[in-house]
């Protein structure tokens, strides 16, 4: 038997990152601000702890277009790195600072929303750079960093004079993804996946009109200033308890996922749970009717609050695909396949608790207010009977609220009409008599 470690050629690392580590190559600056966020949160962590003798203040994250230069900006207030976490995190392939850091804060940090596990997040920017310059300063009292990169397995590190906490990544964009350097593009991004980061996210300026004096008469003109433009809510709705939220503060949220929906839901489910796995979201239930065409993809996938698809099948029961919202699992990882994901165990339960979740929630509308469920039947039916069809779980459940009506427009339960017919005789041939 012989037996050894397998060797790995390093000079073919970076074009099978370029080309096979994402399929997508947008994904780049998630990744990239997910680290920045990670640093951040890091940092909030330790000084709330007293290991970081530092001010958290008020940190952000800044994205920076220079066009004419082809290079982006991705600028954190974070943790920071010294020369030798650089070269700990940076020059070892897929060694992960925050799983390192969980490990290392196992109960503290456990609830810190930090993101990041397999430590190749970074490299995803060689799908779209041509060479990668890190600028980073520790909160710790060292010397600031300087590392550069061209996407060969060559790397020079050196120190630097920055002063501020932080770290600031440059790229400089290759030619076939000048698209990247558009202010359009960038911001399309951003909306798409970093829309309810944890942290307050800065991309450019925008106008805002200054308060009319009081004195100022008909023909005055509004006056405009350049403010920070910030283009996240680090605090959705979905974060928040039940209790803290009024039915409008839902309606508003519905709105911000939403905003060329004109009608409202007809109600939502509020998803919370932390254990035996994390779960947070938001269910809407939208006026469905009888349409049989019906667009899915409108449930939304977050991990801690990092966008990640659109296309929820194996997660959400399959009956529950026609509703709108978010749902957010630390527990469902960023990177991974679909076959994969509907092998994950985890995943199993999350369908098995989203389907009991919305039974427990349709039974209490039933109960509370019997009028307007059966006011609102026409539109959810639809969703109901598929479920019953589908899902064992819900059929199981449904009894309690899936209604039946007559000719006369009135509404029983199941249980409601073997209870009024009982007494109905009928002969040979079944009719009533």
């Amino acid at each position: 038997m012989t037996s050894g470690k397998i060797n790995v050629s390093v000079e073919n690392i970076f074009p099978l990152i370029k080309k096979f580590l994402y399929s997508d190559h947008e994904i780049f600056l998630r990744e990239l601000i997910s680290n920045g966020t990670d640093a951040t949160l890091k940092l909030k962590h330790l000084t709330s702890i007293g290991e970081a003798k530092t001010e958290y203040g008020n940190p952000i994250i800044e994205i920076k277009i220079d066009k004419e230069g082809k290079k982006l900006h991705i600028i954190d207030q974070g943790i920071g790195m010294t020369s030798d976490e650089v070269e700990k995190y940076i020059n070892q392939l897929a060694f992960s600072g925050a799983e390192e850091f969980l490990n290392k804060y196992e109960e503290s940090a456990k609830d810190s929303g930090i993101i990041g596990h397999f430590g190749l997040g970074f490299y995803s920017a060689f799908m779209v750079a041509s060479k990668v310059e890190i600028f980073t300063k520790s909160f710790k009292d060292e010397p600031a960093a300087h590392w550069t990169c061209d996407g060969s397995p060559e790397f020079t590190l050196e120190p630097h004079t920055k002063t501020d906490r932080g770290t600031e990544i440059v790229l400089h964009i290759a030619e076939d993804s000048l698209e990247f350097l558009e202010e359009y593009k960038i911001r399309e991004l951003l909306t798409k996946y970093n829309k309810f980061m944890p942290i307050p996210i800065k991309f450019g300026t925008k106008k805002e009109a200054l308060p009319k004096p009081d004195d100022a008469g008909d023909d005055y003109k509004a006056e405009y200033i350049d403010v920070d433009n910030f283009i996240n809510n680090p605090n959705p709705a979905w974060t928040k308890q039940p209790s803290e939220l009024s039915d409008e503060d839902y309606k508003s949220f519905y709105r911000e996922l939403y905003p060329s929906q004109f009608e409202e839901p007809l109600f939502h489910i509020h998803l919370n749970v932390d254990y035996p796995f994390n779960l947070t979201g938001i269910l809407y239930f939208p006026k469905l009717g009888s349409d049989l065409q019906i667009q899915k993809d409108k449930i939304q996938l977050y991990q801690n609050q990092v966008f990640v698809t659109d296309n929820v099948e194996g997660i959400v029961p399959e009956f529950l695909l026609m509703l709108k919202g978010v749902v957010d699992s630390p527990d469902i990882p960023l990177n991974v396949s679909r076959s994969g994901l509907q092998a994950d165990s985890n995943v199993k339960k999350i369908s098995n608790y989203i389907t009991r979740k919305v039974a427990d929630k349709l039974k209490s509308l039933f109960n509370e207010n019997r009028e307007d469920f059966e006011a609102k039947w026409s539109d959810i039916k639809i969703v109901l009977e598929y479920g019953m069809l589908s899902e064992p779980k819900f059929y199981e459940k449904s009894g309690d609220f899936v209604l039946y009506p007559t000719t006369e427009n009135k509404y029983y339960t199941l249980a409601e009409l073997k209870e009024a017919t009982k007494d109905l005789q009928t002969d040979k041939d079944g009719k009533l008599v």
